[in-house]
C-alpha cells in the first residue's frame, strides 16, 4: 500500500510523521522571512564596523569599565586623537564575527581598581546584547571579554602630569 497523506489514508508510523514534519518545517522556513533584516521587500546587511561601534559604546557604559583594548591599541588611538579632524575611535578593543542573522563579539577592556570583574563582565554582556540586538536585528550569540588590566588611581597622576606640561 503506498504512503497518502490525505485524510482517508492509514495514519504513518512515527518515523513517517516525524519526516512528514520535518518536510513542512523546512517548507515553511522557507516560505517565510529567515529574519529581521531579510524580508519580502528585500534584504539589509550590517557593515562590521557598525557593529563594533555600537558595541564599543554599549561597553563603555557601563561602569567599572575604564578604557577599551590592549595598551598598543589604546597608545596608538591616544595619539592619533591628537590630530586636528580625527574622529574618536569608538570601536578599539572591539572584534566581531557576523554573519547575515548573527553575530560574536569579542572585547578587550581595562577595569577600574576595585570594581568586580564578575559583575561588571555581566552588565557589559547585557548592555552589548541588547543594544547590538535592539539596532541591529542581529542575535548576539556571545560576548567574550579579556580584561588585560586594572586602571589605579596613581595611573592619573601621571598621566594628569603630563597633560599639564602640554597646557603650558
Amino acid at each position: 500500500m503506498a504512503n497518502n497523506t490525505s485524510s482517508t489514508a492509514v495514519p504513518a508510523t512515527g518515523e513517517e510523521q516525524e519526516r512528514q514534519a520535518q518536510q513542512q518545517a523546512k517548507e515553511a522556513e522557507k516560505s517565510r522571512n529567515i529574519g529581521p533584516l531579510q524580508t519580502d521587500e528585500g534584504n539589509t546587511t550590517v557593515a562590521d564596523t557598525v557593529v563594533q561601534k555600537i558595541a564599543g559604546l554599549a561597553a563603555r557604559e557601563v561602569p567599572g569599565v575604564y578604557a577599551m583594548g590592549s595598551a598598543g591599541r589604546r597608545a596608538f588611538t591616544s595619539i592619533s586623537e591628537r590630530i586636528p579632524g580625527s574622529q574618536t575611535n569608538v570601536s578599539g578593543g572591539v572584534s566581531v564575527e557576523k554573519g547575515e542573522r548573527q553575530a560574536a563579539i569579542d572585547l578587550t577592556i581595562v577595569i577600574e581598581n576595585g570594581a568586580s570583574i564578575v559583575e561588571v563582565a555581566k552588565m557589559i554582556r547585557r548592555n552589548v546584547i541588547d543594544s547590538v540586538e535592539g539596532t541591529t536585528g542581529l542575535e548576539v550569540l556571545e560576548v567574550n571579554i579579556a580584561v588585560t588590566d586594572v586602571h589605579l588611581p596613581e595611573d592619573d597622576d601621571d598621566n594628569d602630569d603630563a597633560g599639564r606640561d602640554d597646557l603650558k
